[in-house]
Parts: C-alpha cells; sequence; structure tokens
C-alpha cells in the first residue's frame, strides 16, 4: 500500500494554521530564513516545499539564495545578523553545501534557539527526517492495528476505535491513544537503516536507538547486505541513488521508508527503489515524491513554531 505523505501532512498542519493564528493575534509572525547556496535540483526542491507549506500555515519564510563562490566568512557573517535579529525565529543551512564550506563548527555557530534543524549540539529541536519516519510507522501501525479491528468485527463496513484497542477512526480524525503499543510494536520490529549521512542515515539512526531500538545499519562497506535486507520487517533507505532496492534481496510484506531523492535524467525526483518494483512485495511504501518529504516539512515547521514559543514565550 502507498502510503500518501500530504495526506499526513495535511492533519498536522491543520492545528499548526491554528497556532500561527494565535501568534499573530499577538503580533507575532513566525519568520523562518533558509539560506540556499549554489543550484543543486534536490535542494530546490526541498526549499521550494518549505517555503509553499510554510506560507500554507502564515509563517513567513525567506529565501537567501547565494552563489556556490560565497566564502565561509560570508556564510558566517549571515548567520551572526540573523542570529541577533528578534524578528527571525529560525534558521536553516540547505544541504548539501559546497565542500568548502564544511568548516569545522558551522552547525554551531546558529543560534541553538534557532537552529530547527538541530544540528546544534545544544539545540533543543529534534532532526525533523527522523520524526518524519516515526510519524508514517505510527500511521502504519495504527492501520495495521484498525484492519485487525475490523477483521474481529466480521463487517468491513465497521471501524472500531476504542483507548484500549488504540485505533484510528475510520476518517483518520483522532490522533494516537495509546503510544505505548506504538513503541512496543516498534521495538519487535527487525528494521534495517541503509545509509549513514548526516542528513539522512544518520539521524534516523541516532533517533531510533534512542527509542531503544536496534537497528542495522547498511553501508558501502557492509559484507553481504542482501542478507539483512531478506530478513527485514522496515527498511529506511537513505542513499539518494537509483535501484538501492529491488524486489529480489526484500521479504513479502516488508515496510519500505524512502528517505533518499535524486534527479534522474528525465529531470523528474526519484528515490532509491523503483515502486513499480517493489509494489506488490511490499505491505506498505513510499513513494518518491510525495512521500516522506512532505511531512519532513511539516515536522520543520512544528520545530519553527516551538522556537518562536521558546524566544517569545508565546
Amino acid at each position: 500500500m502507498k502510503i500518501d505523505g500530504k495526506k499526513i501532512a495535511l492533519k498536522i498542519y491543520s492545528s499548526f494554521k491554528d497556532r500561527v493564528g494565535d501568534l499573530k493575534k499577538n503580533k507575532i509572525t513566525p519568520h523562518l530564513v533558509v539560506i540556499l547556496i549554489g543550484d543543486n535540483p534536490a535542494s530546490i526542491a526541498y526549499v521550494k516545499q518549505k517555503q509553499i507549506w510554510g506560507e500554507y500555515i502564515g509563517a513567513k519564510i525567506t529565501i537567501l539564495k547565494h552563489p556556490s563562490t560565497m566564502t565561509a566568512p560570508e556564510l558566517i557573517n549571515k548567520i551572526k545578523l540573523l542570529n541577533s535579529d528578534p524578528y527571525v525565529h529560525a534558521i536553516l543551512i540547505q544541504r548539501p553545501i559546497p565542500p568548502h564550506l564544511e568548516i569545522p563548527n558551522l552547525d554551531q555557530i546558529i543560534s541553538p534557539q534557532k537552529d530547527i534543524d538541530g544540528f546544534h549540539s545544544d539545540s533543543p529541536h529534534t532532526f525533523p527526517i527522523p520524526l518524519a519516519v516515526i510519524k508514517i510507522l505510527e500511521e502504519i501501525f495504527y492501520q495495521l492495528n484498525h484492519a485487525k479491528g475490523v477483521a474481529r468485527m466480521g463487517d468491513p463496513r465497521r471501524a472500531p476505535a476504542t483507548k484500549q484497542s488504540g485505533v484510528r477512526t475510520s476518517d483518520g480524525g483522532s490522533e494516537r491513544q495509546d503510544p505505548d503499543k506504538f513503541i512496543s510494536w516498534l521495538h519487535n520490529q527487525k528494521i534495517v537503516v541503509i545509509g549513514k549521512g548526516a542528513t539522512g542515515g544518520a539521524p534516523i539512526l541516532k533517533y531510533l536507538r534512542k527509542l531503544n531500538t536496534h537497528p542495522t545499519l547498511i553501508d558501502s562497506k557492509t559484507p553481504n547486505p542482501t542478507t539483512l535486507t531478506q530478513k527485514a520487517d522496515i527498511i529506511i533507505s537513505a542513499v539518494g541513488k537509483p535501484n538501492i532496492i529491488n524486489s529480489s534481496p526484500i521479504k513479502k510484506g516488508v515496510i519500505l521508508i524512502g528517505v533518499g531523492i535524486y534527479r534522474g535524467e528525465d529531470g523528474k525526483l526519484h528515490g532509491d527503489y523503483d515502486e513499480s518494483d517493489i509494489e506488490k512485495i511490499a505491505s506498505y511504501y513510499t513513494p518518491t515524491p510525495g512521500g516522506v518529504g512532505p511531512i519532513n516539512v511539516a515536522m520543520l515547521m512544528k520545530n519553527l513554531l516551538n522556537a518562536v514559543k521558546l524566544q517569545t514565550k508565546k
């Protein structure tokens, strides 16, 4: 089953719009500044989504575009100016950036409260991408529980939802009822993460371990990776290259979460697997685009609103 990331994100945004409306009554408009360096196609696509959805909830999104020739001192000065601006609540450097700008302690220059990407060692914000992955897995868990509940009732038209069962209502309108059951389910899954990049696999691994799960990492040095993918219940692929996963080395019913993204020769954005190849093998999978991306942006907007609260006490 294909996971509709935009549909999940829209549920999240509905509450955000109300929060922004309340802030504006107090003459506060959440303001995110994105620093975009160079012309990486995937970065441009990500920034565009941040702007669209930020403005959708009523926030102000400022995109500062700079050429790839931008110098480190110029970047540092720009960040310091934004740190001192009380009308800027969040600062984001869109990754990847040119190698010459990957200077030591760059992530420590942004004010911790404004670092909604969660890179700063003292940032109060969690990196958005693992939050998005967990949100998707929560959705799958509740769909699985819902299906079991319907089967027990013996009537496909009924959609039971109780605090005891931890199942959503049929229209998906209720919040999760029992997070402990979800975490317990997650602990029982064999989870494989492919890739350990700083903006993908690494923060996902870190967050999963924080939840006391035991994910297995596959990277370029892993011997016989197919022996791991064949046993996995959940595979989270965060590479950004074609055919990282195909239907042969994965088991029937696996859950596939595609985090990696790249622009193909056709000019379109693609993920780490061909959806037509895996759709009959995977029980659930995220498409690219329209899977993890929209929810990742929603989690970023959640961090933006949290940043406003920290800085204004509103």
